[in-house]
């Protein structure tokens, strides 16, 4: 008997490649990240609108041919995915040397205190090329003295480069107050890294800084402890960056260790680290002695819900805190249930970045009550890839109509749906006079959400963009949003690579969909959105 028929194989998905739409967003996403104020703007400044979408076009290039010949190198059968993260990464890298490239923001406006050696390719120097460089630090140059600020990023010191730069430091250390030394032993053996931060550390050593900025080492702990007689001489420290430097467990409870004092600090950022959660447990540790704390980042650093909690719990402490960013760990319901009953105390916040947590419904709702009474003037909040439906967007609703002064509003991958989207669309109508950027991408959307939320952001006169790809619209709702916008186009993103089918209305047809949109803004048309005083008469009642 002949089988064949009777046998069904499920579709291979290829990841590979990415369709011109994809590249488009991703120039679009790139120039917009070259012309946003951020760390790097501090050090290297900004690109114009018209260099940067330039440059993002030439980096979508190359990281699409990088990624494409590893593609075609790979056997039968390969899905891509591989060649999508080399895209990824090519396209970070390439985007990271055209920031360094540009000449720094506060040079460029005049600042004849800051000593900067960023500008140009990054490069190894030597000790000659150090002694030229260098020179305006030196004894003999009439102006050594005005420098109370030194970039070294971005150029790579070897052994005996270091003997001659530690020389330098050390006759001017006692002037410092910020040090960048981010990115500054790229490329060196192990053994010669150590041996070059053991003599920054001895040079700069005793000097009283306020911005020190170590970022992009790969420290580890050998690394941080290179630093020991540095960091433990730093009693006035107000920012403190160890971004991307492979802060361990051991690494984090090493910072614990030597920080001989944090009550000033005000910024600190461990974005993109290995932290984990024991090494969350120590970075706690730091963050509880720092009650001046206004921007904290730890942001993709492995802490799951134990890790979570022990962070959340000493952010309690940081009553002036206005930034908080934790994105991508996977802190889960028990974290965000912890982090819900410390956000109800920090009424300072203006921006949360709190997306690809694992939330979930039962931690966006706890979330969503402490911001409703908690952050009033709050200005960006985002929660994308929580795996958020519509059995939370109500009290998330009611939280997103209490913040006024909100100007970005980030729930992409998530499962809200029309009924979800149009109780977002609903919370916005009123006020918000400033928003100007909506991101629902991949929500499972439909025609009845995709039209309310275009209807209420075109109300703005603040507004900017508008994302609903990667949903369910049907071709005759793209065209109809189209036609919304049709006198302010750019306000609206890309809509192609919506499925018009949907996974879970294959056989649905238009004119049930109409029927359907219609009872669902019927539903939602007279609903109001719980506001604070109506949550605590349900508190009231279940006491």
């Amino acid at each position: 008997m002949d089988h064949d028929d009777s046998v069904k194989t499920s579709p291979t998905v290829l990841m590979w490649p990415p369709s011109k739409s994809t590249r488009v967003m991703l120039v679009e996403r790139m120039t917009n990240n070259l012309t946003t104020p951020s760390i790097f703007s501090r050090k290297f400044g900004l690109l114009t609108p018209q260099q940067a979408h330039q440059d993002a076009i030439r980096i979508e290039d190359l990281a699409f041919s990088s990624a494409n010949k590893h593609f075609h190198n790979q056997p039968d059968g390969d899905d891509g995915t591989s060649a999508v993260q080399i895209y990824a990464k090519e396209s970070s890298k390439l985007m990271l040397q055209v920031i360094k490239r540009q000449g720094p923001k506060e040079a460029e406006c005049g600042d004849r205190t800051l000593f900067d050696l960023s500008g140009g390719r990054r490069a190894f120097i030597d000790e000659a090329e150090a002694r030229e460089l260098l020179k305006p630090l030196t004894d003999h140059h009439p102006n050594n003295s005005s420098y109370t600020k030194i970039r070294f990023t971005n150029r790579s010191f070897g052994s005996e480069a270091a003997k001659f730069a530690v020389s330098v430091l050390s006759s001017i250390k006692d002037q410092l107050t910020e040090v960048d030394l981010s990115d500054f032993v790229a490329g060196r053996p192990e053994a010669e890294a150590l041996q070059v931060m053991n003599m920054f550390s001895s040079a700069l050593e005793g000097s009283k800084l306020r911005f020190l900025d170590l970022s992009d080492n790969a420290l580890g702990e050998k690394g941080i402890r290179a630093f020991a007689s540095l960091i433990k001489s730093q009693r006035h420290l107000e920012e403190l960056y160890l971004m991307n430097d492979g802060i361990s467990e051991d690494a984090a409870r090493a910072v614990r260790e030597l920080l001989p004092s944090t009550r000033k600090i005000k910024v600190l950022h461990f974005h993109n680290n290995m932290t984990g959660d024991q090494g969350a447990i120590a970075i706690a540790e730091i963050v509880k002695q720092c009650p001046s704390l206004e921007d904290f980042r730890c942001s993709s650093t492995r802490i799951g819900s134990e890790g979570g909690v022990a962070i959340a719990q000493a952010l309690a402490s940081c009553i002036h805190l206005k930034k908080l960013d934790l994105r991508d760990n996977m802190f889960g319901v028990e974290g965000g249930v912890a982090l819900s009953k410390t956000l109800s105390v920090l009424n300072e916040l203006t921006e949360i970045y709190m997306s690809y947590l694992n939330l979930e419904d039962e931690g966006t709702e706890a979330l969503s009550e402490a911001l409703t009474k908690s952050a009033p003037s709050l200005q960006v909040l985002e929660l994308a890839g929580n795996d958020i439906t519509v059995k939370s967007t109500g009290k998330l609703a009611a939280c997103i109509t209490s913040k006024q002064s909100l100007s970005k509003l980030n729930l992409s991958e998530n499962e809200l749906r029309d009924e979800g989207s149009i109780l977002i669309a609903k919370a916005l109508e009123e006020g918000h006079d400033q928003l100007a950027e909506v991101d629902m991408s991949t929500n499972m959307i439909r025609r009845a959400g995709a039209r309310a939320l275009a209807q209420t952001v075109l109300k703005k006169h603040t507004f900017k963009l508008l994302n609903i790809n990667g949903n369910f619209i049907s071709e005759e709702g793209v065209d109809e949003v189209n036609e919304m916008f049709k006198d302010s186009p750019d306000k609206l993103g890309l809509l192609d690579d919506n499925d018009p089918d949907g996974e879970d209305f294959e056989d649905e047809e238009e004119e049930e969909e109409g029927e359907e949109d219609s009872e669902l803004e019927a539903k939602f048309g007279g609903m109001k959105i719980k506001q604070e005083e109506e949550y605590e008469d349900d508190a009231l009642v279940a006491m």
